[in-house]
């Protein structure tokens, strides 16, 4: 028997599943204006230093990142605080330290971290290679008295000696605290995490999902852009928080504490957007949790806006696409040389 032909009510249902489709989420022939992108730039391939990374500076770094000898406990090391293998945080609120002693800022991710134009929340480190000589010796992290007590560490194992001998073979004293922080910024240089957005970005249309394109033309239409851009979407500026609606928390003076400068209050470097989705709890004094209500605050605090969910998952759906690769082989942890008579003792004193 012949189906009845009902041209109209078929026409209507035409109509109205587009309508469905429509309202699900954007077109999948979503897309970005290259007049958005000239902002924005790929991650290179490694972090260009002050000297060249050589094989056995990297190799030494990487052993002197996982070293808990040098703390005073012998209990906490680099990644103790910041994981490689959970994209450079501990996702903590603030990390504990010596004796489980709480900082006051939030330990931030340590990958892409040697492409930032200064180094702590408050630029009080020009490079990766002087960022990594101060937790050592801060009494709230690692706890060393000095960097004759760190360097004693180093110096009481012959493993060590060599391996620094060879990082600078051109050096009368290879074993000194400069070159511990040289050593282990060779190692952070290559800890670089390109993207799906990277991939979009060397023209590669197929690597961002259309929703993903849709989110990056909110997060621009946000105004998001003006603070984060450029290859890693911050790290290259600072910022006060709290540019448009005064921010609730006063407590932390940020970078005036390093320039003694009232014009730097409540002034941060302004963070990297890389890897974003894993590295909560989010801002300096991590008491953020989720990656949607971060982005809610800066609307709101940072260019006077306030968006709907639609607009805040919209966004948090392309900073997706700037979660990377965690270079697993690269941050596998060495073995580390034994203690020996000389190495001191550990320490749970103040």
């Amino acid at each position: 028997m012949k189906r009845p032909q009902y041209p109209l009510f078929a026409a209507m249902i035409g109509v109205f599943a587009l309508f469905l489709g429509c309202a699900k989420g954007p077109s999948a022939s979503a897309t970005i204006d290259p007049a958005k992108l000239t902002a924005f730039a790929p991650l290179p391939e490694l972090s260009p230093g002050k000297e060249p990374v050589a094989v056995e500076k990297v190799t030494l770094g990487r052993m002197l990142y996982y070293e808990p000898r040098l703390s005073k406990s012998h209990k906490i090391s680099c990644n103790s605080c910041h994981l490689l293998t959970q994209y450079g945080v501990d996702n903590q609120v603030t990390s504990s330290g010596h004796k489980g002693k709480k900082g006051n800022r939030n330990s931030p991710t340590v990958y892409n971290a040697s492409l930032h134009f200064a180094q702590f929340w408050d630029g009080r480190a020009p490079d990766v290679e002087e960022q990594a000589k101060g937790p050592v010796l801060n009494p709230v992290e690692m706890a060393m008295t000095s960097e004759k007590q760190a360097i004693a560490v180093l110096k009481s194992m012959p493993e060590y000696l060599n391996a620094f001998k060879k990082a600078f073979p051109n050096d009368k004293v290879p074993v000194t605290y400069d070159h511990m922080g040289k050593a282990i910024g060779a190692f952070e240089r290559n800890l670089i995490t390109p993207a799906p957005w990277d991939k979009f970005l060397k023209g590669d249309q197929t690597a961002l999902t259309a929703e993903e394109k849709a989110g990056f033309n909110t997060f621009v239409a946000s105004g998001c852009q003006t603070c984060h851009a450029g290859a890693l979407l911050g790290g290259n500026m600072y910022q006060k928080i709290g540019v448009v609606k005064p921010w609730p928390d006063t407590s932390d003076p940020g970078r005036s504490n390093v320039t003694k400068s009232d014009a730097d209050k409540f002034m941060f470097k302004v963070p990297s957007l890389r890897n974003v989705e894993k590295t909560d709890p989010y801002f300096h004094n991590g008491k953020i949790a989720t990656l949607k209500d971060a982005i809610a605050k800066m609307a709101d605090h940072q260019v006077g806006k306030t968006l709907n969910d639609a607009e805040l998952q919209s966004i948090e759906t392309w900073m997706k696409s700037l979660t990377g690769q965690i270079p697993a082989d690269y941050i596998k942890q060495p073995e580390l040389p034994k203690s020996t008579s000389k190495t001191p003792k550990p320490s749970e004193a103040d």
